[in-house]
């Protein structure tokens, strides 16, 4: 049985989403980061915003998504920031590179 999650973190732009990422990597926090656009539609203030975002997703372990989410929320610039818990069951090759990648 895995234990791998992935974070799904929602940032105001593709540099800031990098930025999360890098930060999270060279603290060995998490394994892999992927970035991608999303049109985001969502009630803010009273009104309907549509916004671009940037997904950021991380790969880690259930054991250190705690600490990446204390992490991420210290750092991030949104003063709600989005991060989801999404379990995956990833084939063993790759989870175990992920560990491997992590302290």
């Amino acid at each position: 049985m895995n234990n791998m999650v992935f974070l799904y973190i929602t940032n105001e732009s593709a540099e800031e989403a990098k930025k999360i990422a890098n930060h999270l990597l060279k603290k060995r926090m998490i394994g892999c980061a992927n970035i991608f656009p999303v049109n985001a539609l969502y009630w803010w203030d009273g009104t309907v915003a549509d916004e671009t975002e940037y997904v950021l997703i991380v790969k880690t372990i259930k054991e250190k998504r705690e600490t990446v989410r204390k992490e991420v929320e210290r750092i991030h610039p949104f003063d709600v920031p989005c991060i989801i818990k999404l379990d995956v069951d990833p084939n063993e090759a790759y989870f175990n590179w992920i560990k491997s990648e992590l302290r």
